[in-house]
């Protein structure tokens, strides 16, 4: 019967991180390219009082299913849904939304490179357009200061007018990953490279899979509110049948012990 408690036990946890989860992603639900992350539950190790295929007479007859007690559940791992989420005109120049797969490139004050959807860009001081904390986009694009009608085509591509005339500025690249869940959330709605994720692939936008860019754009978070609620509320649900069962378990035991 104490089995029973630790299973339950089990199944409680589970879905404490499973509510932990739901909780970030619906706090991050007007996040600017927030990517909801989904938990992958596991059943626990089985204690085997007889086996699959077990032989159960001198005939040679074999248990067709066994016995196979569980022992309960894990969540093994938080996978990230990178799928799109919706383009919000927002009217500012600098703000870029990439529209299909991969990630802005941006280079830390330490000279470390991490990736980002967040293109929520702004100048500095020097006229370079770095993001919302002042980390410099790369490569670096520096606007002057006399320059008028900035411009960003879909394929990258920067320009502004400079005393009347068109200029180039230079050209934003696209970072692609073979595993884009594989990337390690940093927070600041920042991603850096693993051994999961695999080697960034620069390109440039609309090239070899790769997304495009849209000006005076934001990505929004692709949490789905309704989605999540009903999540909440069938975690809820199963956390108070573990509950019960822990509650059923202990009076049985109870029972147990009087008899005794």
């Amino acid at each position: 019967m104490m089995q029973a408690l630790r299973i339950a036990a089990t199944g409680m946890n589970a879905q404490q991180l499973n509510v932990d989860v739901l909780s970030n992603n619906i706090a991050n639900l007007n996040t600017t390219a927030f990517k909801q992350g989904v938990p992958a539950f596991a059943d626990l190790v089985y204690q085997n009082k007889i086996g699959v295929g077990a032989i159960t007479s001198n005939a040679g007859t074999l248990a067709p299913t066994g016995l196979q007690i569980g022992l309960g559940v894990n969540i093994g791992s938080v996978y990230k849904v990178m799928q799109q989420g919706a383009l919000n005109q927002t009217g500012n120049p600098f703000d870029l939304a990439m529209s299909g797969r991969g990630f802005f490139r941006v280079t830390m004050p330490d000279g470390t490179t991490n990736y980002t959807r967040d293109g929520s860009f702004q100048l500095n001081q020097d006229g370079q357009i770095v993001t919302k904390d002042g980390y410099a986009l790369d490569p670096a694009i520096t606007v002057p200061t006399n320059a008028t009608d900035f411009t960003v085509t879909s394929a990258g591509v920067v320009s502004a007018k400079i005393d009347g005339v068109v200029t180039n500025l230079g050209t934003i690249t696209v970072s692609m990953f073979t595993n884009e869940a594989g990337l390690e959330s940093l927070g600041d709605n920042f991603y850096r490279e693993t051994e999961a994720s695999g080697t960034a692939t620069d390109t440039n936008p609309g090239e070899d899979g790769s997304g495009t860019i849209a000006q005076n754009t934001l990505e929004g978070s692709n949490v789905d509110a309704i989605e999540s609620i009903t999540r909440l509320i069938t975690a809820q649900r199963a956390y108070e049948l573990n509950s019960k069962i822990i509650t059923a378990a202990d009076q049985m035991l109870s029972t147990l012990t009087q008899m005794s």
